[in-house]
């Protein structure tokens, strides 16, 4: 093992390079001290101070990962490449590493040294995903028709949207749209005139996405064959010996969709094609954006070739690269893509509290880790089963599901609320999406300065309010540095907020003397929120 220590004013970096495989740093921590890591789908269970280990390489637990580590007190780990971790009880143990990582600190609390590793290893693009993802709810059509897409049915759903007094804004059509996995084209049967229903949405106010996926049938022998003499498809290893250059066979990927070919993103002729077919989706239909689903690390197995030998993480990330063509995009799963405008959802959610109070915690990671443009999941769930029976349907869950989402960068239905609510629950509904309108221009306003800065829009208290003892609250959540959420995320009408130090408004104009904390009463029509007025 080498170390390298480098010394300077203000920041501390040590450079461990691990060539043995063991313990390649122990970093100490103060008995206070907390840690965010950049595994999204396990930030419910931030902020760690002990027992917790993950190692980055080809797991990303169906959701985005970063490579990084944060403190509360400035402390920070970040790698260009995989490494494993252990958190215990008072460090954090570094262990493989593929390359060397910079560890040191910058500041004493999160809000600094995140500002920091920001603007370090994953600096800010400028750019921002298409406007109308923050300025209006988006619409999925998965759960109203999951394995069913069709013409008809879509417009007649688009249409209830309107009709029902919600506003227009991103209309995303799910997987079967298509006629084939690869063969990228509506399917004929199911939608007789495409391009005359994309005009409609686009007449009532909608723009349109169409799922897509990185896998291609081998049933379409034609696409299949001729991608496979352009050695566009990840290759089988299946000896020692076996290289990308002498590998003969496709390795064939299990998914939840079936078995298929995958295309090797770090192969020019795979780019090219893929491009070509969403160029052609958008020039023959006026598709406006994709959603980019899949990727996930897992997908890409150890006995995968790839003609760039590169990692299951390279892979994910040289698709979100793909993906950045397009401003009005989705992605579920990704890599080191921190400060790009690639719009980032949260992995799905099942239609119960559990699941519900993720949301802030996950959101909170994914602000820290860069990806600030940042989606929950779908309202009241995204997964089918939830919705089978809707004698089961939790009527109160999907209107705090939907108060919980009102005030995050982006908000997102799928189940159409009109058709599984009664009235007084979606008037409650369409009362969370008009306080959202109320403060979409300071959505904007955030998102705008993040695409520049980095900044989470979505802030934990600690941020905020570092080194208060607020680095444990995680059911409530800052918009800005001013507004503070408290959304109702179980099936009562009361709820404990507490509020840092400095004079507070409610949503309800009651004034609150903050540095204490209150019961409040929370009606079904009700988010509460508060700004600080001083």
């Amino acid at each position: 093992m080498r170390i390298k220590i480098i010394t300077l004013v203000i920041i501390s970096l040590i450079n461990y390079i691990n060539l043995s495989g063991q313990v390649v740093s122990n970093i100490l921590l103060q008995r206070d001290e907390k840690v965010w890591a950049g595994v999204i789908n396990d930030g419910h269970l931030m902020p760690f101070n002990k027992n917790y280990s993950f190692n980055f390489y080809g797991i990303n637990k169906s959701n985005q990962v970063q490579p990084l580590l944060l403190t509360s007190r400035g402390q920070y780990v970040w790698s260009d490449q995989p490494f494993k971790f252990e958190i215990k009880h008072d460090s954090i143990i570094i262990i493989d590493t593929l390359r060397s990582v910079r560890i040191g600190r910058y500041g004493d609390n999160l809000k600094a040294v995140q500002e920091f590793v920001s603007r370090e290893f994953f600096k800010a693009s400028g750019s921002l995903p298409d406007s109308l993802l923050f300025k209006a709810p988006q619409y999925n059509t998965w759960i109203e028709l999951n394995y069913n897409q069709n013409q008809e049915d879509i417009l007649k759903y688009a249409k209830s949207i309107i009709d029902n007094g919600l506003p227009p804004g991103v209309f995303m059509i799910d997987d079967t749209w298509q006629e084939d996995y690869g063969l990228w084209d509506f399917h004929p049967g199911r939608f007789p005139n495409p391009k005359e229903m994309v005009n409609q949405l686009h007449e009532m106010g909608f723009k349109v996405m169409l799922w897509v996926c990185p896998f291609v049938s081998a049933d379409q022998k034609l696409i299949y064959y001729n991608l496979k003499d352009k050695n566009a498809f990840l290759k089988e290893k299946r000896s020692s010996s076996s290289t990308w250059d002498n590998a003969k066979n496709i390795i064939m990927i299990e998914w939840w969709n079936g078995i298929s070919a995958e295309l090797d993103f770090s192969n020019a002729n795979a780019v090219d094609w893929f491009n070509k077919q969403l160029d052609n989706l958008q020039n023959k239909y006026g598709i406006d954006g994709f959603k980019f689903d899949a990727a996930d690390f897992h997908f890409y197995p150890e006995n995968s070739l790839s003609k760039g030998n590169v990692t299951p993480n390279q892979q994910s990330e040289l698709y979100a690269n793909f993906g950045l063509k397009y401003p009005l995009n989705e992605f579920r799963a990704c890599w080191k893509m921190g400060g790009k405008p690639l719009v980032q959802r949260l992995q799905d959610k099942a239609h119960n509290w559990s699941d519900l109070k993720l949301l802030i915690p996950q959101i909170i990671v994914q602000g820290l880790s860069g990806y600030t443009f940042c989606c929950p999941d779908m309202i009241g769930g995204g997964l089918l089963d939830s919705f089978e029976d809707l004698s089961k349907v939790n009527q109160n869950l999907i209107v705090r599901s939907a108060q919980c989402q009102a005030l995050m960068p982006m908000m997102q239905f799928s189940v159409a609320p009109w058709r599984v609510l009664d009235s007084v629950h979606f008037d409650a509904v369409k009362s969370a999406v008009q306080i959202r309108k109320k403060f979409t221009p300071m959505i904007l306003r955030l998102a705008r300065k993040s695409a520049t800065t980095g900044e989470p829009i979505v802030r934990n208290m600690e941020y905020v309010f570092p080194l208060q003892g607020f680095e444990n609250i995680v059911d409530q959540f800052m918009l800005g540095d001013n507004i503070l959420v408290t959304p109702m995320l179980d099936d009562n009408l009361t709820r404990i907020v507490i509020l840092p130090k400095g004079k507070w408004i409610a949503d309800d104009g009651k004034i609150y003397k903050g540095g204490n904390s209150y019961k409040i009463i929370v009606p079904i029509d009700r988010l509460p929120y508060f700004e600080r007025i001083n």
